[in-house]
């Protein structure tokens, strides 16, 4: 009996070239979401190696230098309580070579002594700079190696510059981000702020006059008289130097100051002798 119009349709066995076209779909689409899988995982690893520089960097710029700083201002304390313990046990001669001053009223600016530069590497003052907050002190070292002094955190002296209370130039350098970070905030600094330079004898202050930006090779600023070349100094002259702009070094920020005055190392005195200004930071520090 022959099937009418609405019969159901018979059911056939797929053909031979059918079953190729679906395997042929199946790997293609397997092959896609191989591909995609393959393309996720990279992806992730992008953003996961992506907040791992994130944090690095984080870490270097505040966690790390904050860190370092504390360390360094600790150091700088054991310092300043080692040279006031021998100011104790060997008080400074008056200039007239007695025990005590005639007029114990009388607030003279000193003489300044001439600091002697020590080797290479070995610290020798601290700098302390009110603009910068009252816990800023931090050690300046002879040289400006970067391994042995400057990515200790530490303020380089320049060997070819004079030192405090001599005629001329008084340049140092520090890193402006990581390793400590010691001038960080050289930006911030005002006409007329005092940056002061503690060493074993006392107190050097300095006023700000200004600011200047040079290439890294002007180093002009180094001069006894900053940028003028050949001249002779007939004052002293504090030279801060740094990189510019901040985490890069394609130039050099450069703060200058002029000297102002000398204030002698006197353990019997409140702070020692320091300055009223930064007086409370060497309490602080030193437990005068």
């Amino acid at each position: 009996m022959s099937a009418g119009p609405d019969a159901a349709p018979t059911l056939q066995p797929p053909t031979e070239p059918g079953r190729r076209a679906r395997r042929a779909a199946a790997r293609k689409q397997a092959a896609g979401r191989r591909r995609v899988s393959v393309i996720g995982v990279f992806g992730e690893l992008l953003i996961t190696a992506g907040a791992l520089v994130l944090a690095f960097i984080g870490w270097q710029l505040w966690i790390g230098d904050t860190l370092i700083g504390d360390q360094l201002e600790k150091q700088a304390a054991e310092q300043s309580e080692a040279w006031n313990e021998a100011a104790r046990q060997s008080p400074p001669p008056t200039p007239d070579g007695t025990d005590e001053p005639d007029d114990p009223t009388v607030d003279a600016d000193p003489q300044p002594p001439v600091e002697v530069a020590p080797a290479n590497a070995v610290p020798f003052g601290r700098l302390l700079v009110p603009r910068w907050g009252s816990d800023y002190l931090r050690p300046i070292a002879e040289g400006v190696g970067v391994s042995d002094v400057l990515n200790k955190g530490e303020l380089g002296h320049y060997p070819s510059t004079q030192m405090p209370g001599e005629l001329g130039n008084f340049a140092i350098a520090a890193h402006r981000t990581t390793k400590g970070g010691s001038l960080h905030r050289i930006h911030e600094l005002q006409l007329g702020d005092h940056i002061y330079v503690e060493t074993a004898a006392g107190w050097y202050q300095y006023s700000f006059r200004n600011l200047e930006y040079v290439r890294a090779s002007g180093v002009g600023v180094l001069d006894p008289v900053p940028q003028t070349a050949g001249a002779v100094p007939s004052e002293s002259y504090i030279t801060l130097t740094s990189c510019n702009p901040i985490l890069t070094s394609v130039e050099r920020i450069i703060a200058y100051g002029v000297y102002d005055r000398f204030y002698p190392r006197d353990p019997s005195k409140p702070a020692a002798g320091a300055p009223e200004e930064i007086a409370p930071t060497v309490i602080q520090a030193a437990g005068v």
